[in-house]
């Protein structure tokens, strides 16, 4: 099963996910809940560094996959913070979705 955190500090905004684990809804290369979950993890990642300008503090398990997560840098623009939040809470609604269609497979918390 997938793990999906959500991390908020107390104003609610979210400054850090982890992802770990693997769905195993279908055979290696044709898990398409793990598919959806990679693609829009990784899109946000990369929508935050490369559009938002973000210098996040990633960790990735590249040997084994099944692990991501990032941190957002303490220090941002206004604009960088809402940009983030809009991605973030995105992907969280994304993440939900998958989530709705697949319970067995995925599961979403939310830590304060």
């Amino acid at each position: 099963m997938i793990q999906a955190q959500f991390h908020r500090l107390k104003n609610n905004q979210i400054n850090f996910i982890e992802i770990s684990g693997h769905a195993e809804s279908g055979p290696y290369g044709q898990d398409l809940v793990c598919a959806a979950v990679s693609a829009l993890s990784i899109g946000t990642i990369n929508s935050l560094t490369e559009l938002v300008q973000l210098d996040l503090e990633i960790e990735m398990d590249q040997e084994n996959g099944g692990y991501l997560s990032a941190r957002l840098p303490e220090s941002q623009t206004d604009e960088q913070e809402q940009a983030a939040q809009t991605l973030l809470e995105s992907l969280l609604l994304s993440l939900n979705s998958v989530q709705e269609e697949s319970p067995e497979y995925i599961k979403i918390t939310q830590i304060k």
